[in-house]
């Protein structure tokens, strides 16, 4: 998937924040520990620095929601953070996104803390960042 696909695809999911740019995304992975795992549908971006990863991006194309994209797609994330020595994964969720802390909570994650008005949001103070954690088998 290249920078663009992923930008595209972000552009139609994201609807809690901003979606990230396809330079943004090619700059990430022009990163050595960013990961990519890509399918058609959905995505999973993340680093892994020493034996901690984290996720910085994830969506799935909205019209294929609810069908196993994602969870296929973080499943082999977690494989490949594992391979590269990651025992333990990390990522922030927008607190009023209840639909991905759920789809969190349900492939093992924990809210393990929270980032005060972290997220900007259109016409409301800006929303917490809930940080969450799941170790790796």
């Amino acid at each position: 998937m290249t920078p663009d696909e992923m930008a595209a695809l972000c552009s139609r999911a994201y609807h809690h924040m901003r979606p990230w740019s396809a330079r943004q995304f090619a700059d990430s992975l022009a990163q050595p520990t960013h990961l990519l795992e890509a399918h058609p549908q959905a995505f999973v971006l993340g680093q892994v620095v020493a034996d901690e990863a984290e996720i910085l991006a994830l969506a799935t194309d909205p019209d294929r929601q609810r069908q196993g994209h994602a969870t296929r797609a973080l499943l082999g994330f977690h494989a490949a953070a594992a391979l590269r020595g990651a025992g333990r994964i990390l990522l922030e969720v927008a607190e009023p996104n209840t639909a991905a802390r759920a789809f969190y909570r349900a492939h093992g994650y924990d809210e393990i803390g929270r980032r005060k008005a972290y997220y900007p949001q259109a016409g409301a103070p800006p929303a917490d960042a809930v940080i969450m954690a799941r170790a790796l088998p």
